[in-house]
C-alpha cells in the first residue's frame, strides 16, 4: 500500500492485521508523530487528554526484552537455555523499528478513571489504523508484564499512571491471513 493512497475507514478496520515481523526499514520520528497525533483524536469525555506516550528507543526497547525475556525464561529448566531465552527477547526487542507505550493518568474519580481507560483504548485503535494507513505495521501488547515494576523502569512510566499497551510498530515484512471471527449477529440483541 501507498503511504499517501487514501485508505476507507471500513476497509482499514477490516484490513488491519497484527504484524509480528518487520522490515529493517525505520520508522521516522514525523511518522510516529504522526501516530500519536491520530490516537489523540480519540473520543475522550471530559476532554480530560488522559493519555501519555513513551517512545523507546533502541535500549529502552532492548531493557524491557530483557524483562520480559526473563519472564519467560523462568519457565525453562536448563540456566543456559534460560539465558538464550532472555538474549534472544533482548536482541528481537532491541531490533524493533519502533516501540510506543501508552498509558493512562489514574484519576481519583473511579467514573472518569474508567472513562480515561476506555479513551486511551480508543487511542490505541486510533493508532494502529494510522498505521495502516501509512503503510505501517503495528501489534498491540498487553499483559502482566506491564505492572512489572522494571518493565515499568524500561518503559519510563511515572508512578502514577497505568500502563495500557505495548505497541510494536513497523514497515511489515509479510501481512498474515485475516483470522475468523464471529460475526457480530452472534453477540448482538436487539432492544425495542
Amino acid at each position: 500500500m501507498e503511504a499517501d493512497a487514501p485508505v476507507d475507514t471500513l476497509d482499514a478496520i477490516h484490513q488491519r492485521r497484527s504484524i509480528k515481523r518487520y522490515t529493517d526499514a525505520p520508522v521516522s520520528r514525523d511518522q510516529i508523530e504522526s501516530l500519536l497525533e491520530a490516537a489523540v483524536q480519540a473520543p475522550n469525555h471530559r476532554m480530560t487528554g488522559p493519555w501519555r506516550f513513551y517512545v523507546l528507543g533502541a535500549e529502552a526497547r532492548a531493557a524491557f526484552g530483557t524483562v520480559l525475556g526473563a519472564r519467560k525464561a523462568k519457565r525453562v529448566d536448563d540456566p543456559g537455555a534460560a539465558r538464550a531465552v532472555v538474549e534472544k527477547v533482548t536482541a528481537m526487542h532491541r531490533a524493533l523499528p519502533a516501540m510506543i507505550v501508552v498509558a493512562t493518568t489514574v484519576h481519583e474519580n473511579p467514573e472518569i478513571r474508567e472513562e480515561d481507560f476506555a479513551s486511551a483504548w480508543m487511542a490505541v485503535q486510533n493508532l494502529s489504523l494510522a498505521a495502516h494507513a501509512m503503510g505501517l505495521g503495528s501489534h498491540i501488547k498487553t499483559g502482566a508484564v506491564m505492572d512489572d515494576p522494571a518493565a515499568r523502569a524500561a518503559f519510563g512510566v511515572a508512578e502514577d499512571e497505568r500502563v495500557v499497551a505495548m505497541i510494536e510498530v513497523g514497515v511489515p515484512e509479510a501481512i498474515p491471513d485475516a483470522k475468523n471471527r464471529i460475526p457480530a449477529r452472534d453477540f448482538t440483541t436487539w432492544v425495542d
